[in-house]
């Protein structure tokens, strides 16, 4: 017994001291990070040419289709042929040959929404990046789009980043291959061209509110709760104090005046809507909604820019932000618990199935 005690012990500071440990390097990895952020190191960006991508893709699997033999010499033609690729590359530029860098460029970028927007920041770097080198003669931008909306403030800006491509006379294609709804179709709609997969979700043209009311299990158990406001319309809706009949028709009455600002912004980009058929908050699927006018084009992404890449150098651009040890941390702790709880759910569902 007093060895286990012991030993229970040793354990526990081992694990304070491990603990300790972790703490101490955090707190030196942020403030080494916000010393970085200070001086404008906190992020890149990313530049890859999907050409070559594809070509890979493409290069890999014939290689896979052939024989022992014929892959060997298949794949000793293919170096070979890289080689040339890059002596050829690297001759023109020494020549000082610009020949490469006026074939049209189509650049690709991505967001991935949440109910805050969050991916604005990367979003607007990249677009900033992509206006200073892009030509609105040849050269488009496209974007993969996949948002169910969410704030309005937060959509309103992340759309506004798109206007800025069209304000310059760049080409730009929205792709969805799974949901641009809501604020996410106010986005999509800035673009010139909507392409979708045949079940994507699109629409959801409108705006929601909703929040809790305790003033009565407040008042029940004798608690007072006061809003002290200057300007009558300062609050119109709370959640713990009384909310009235006239606070809510405010509070509707800006809700209604959203709705309003977002149908006149869909209408300006996409004209040919039929606005009192689409805006009434319901969502399509992507055939759906290529009947209504919401998108022009059912093809996924893959699809387009395949396609692209026989026409043009399709170049992927993103800005990454470098992540601190306790963002990482809690990213590899989160993917772990997500892909617990999935597990779970997956045994659970094979279970009933059974």
């Amino acid at each position: 017994m007093e060895f286990l005690t012991e030993f229970g012990l040793f354990i526990a500071k081992t694990v304070t001291l491990v603990v300790a440990l972790m703490v101490i390097v955090s707190v030196v990895m942020s403030a080494a990070q916000k010393e970085k952020d200070d001086h404008g190191g906190d992020g890149e960006l990313r530049v890859r040419k999907l050409n070559e991508k594809y070509r890979k893709l493409r290069e890999s699997l014939q290689a896979r289709l052939r024989s022992e033999s014929e892959r060997k010499a298949f794949e000793k033609a293919r170096k070979k042929a890289e080689k040339v690729r890059e002596k050829a590359a690297k001759a023109k530029r020494k020549a000082g040959d610009t020949e490469e860098d006026t074939k049209p460029k189509v650049y690709v970028l991505d967001f991935d929404g949440d109910i805050k927007a969050s991916d604005t920041d990367s979003l607007r770097r990249s677009i900033t990046a992509v206006l200073s080198v892009a030509e609105p003669e040849t050269d488009e931008v496209v974007i993969r789009l996949e948002s169910g909306g969410g704030l309005v403030h937060s959509y309103g800006l992340a759309a506004a980043q798109l206007d800025r491509i069209r304000s310059k006379g760049i080409k730009l294609t929205a792709c969805v291959d799974k949901v641009a709804a809501s604020g996410g179709y106010m986005m999509a709609c800035v673009a010139d061209r909507i392409v979708a997969s045949p079940f994507a979700i699109l629409g959801s043209i409108g705006v929601v509110a909703q929040l809790p009311n305790f003033h009565r299990f407040l008042k029940k158990n004798d608690v007072d709760f006061e809003v002290l406001t200057a300007g009558e319309h300062k609050r119109t809706l709370t959640i713990f104090g009384e909310n009235t009949d006239k606070g809510r028709a405010k509070f509707l009455e800006d809700l209604e005046d959203t709705h309003v600002l977002f149908k006149e912004y869909v209408g300006e980009r996409r004209p040919g809507l039929d606005m009192t058929a689409v805006a009434n908050g319901d969502i399509w699927f992507g055939r759906r909604a290529l009947e209504v006018n919401l998108i022009d084009e059912i093809k996924t992404s893959d699809e387009f820019l395949i396609e692209a890449c026989e026409r043009a150098d399709v170049i992927s651009v993103s800005y990454q932000r470098k992540r601190t040890l306790p963002e990482k941390l809690g990213l590899a702790t989160s993917a772990a618990l997500e892909h617990t709880v999935w597990r779970v759910l997956g045994a659970f569902r094979n279970q009933k199935i059974q």
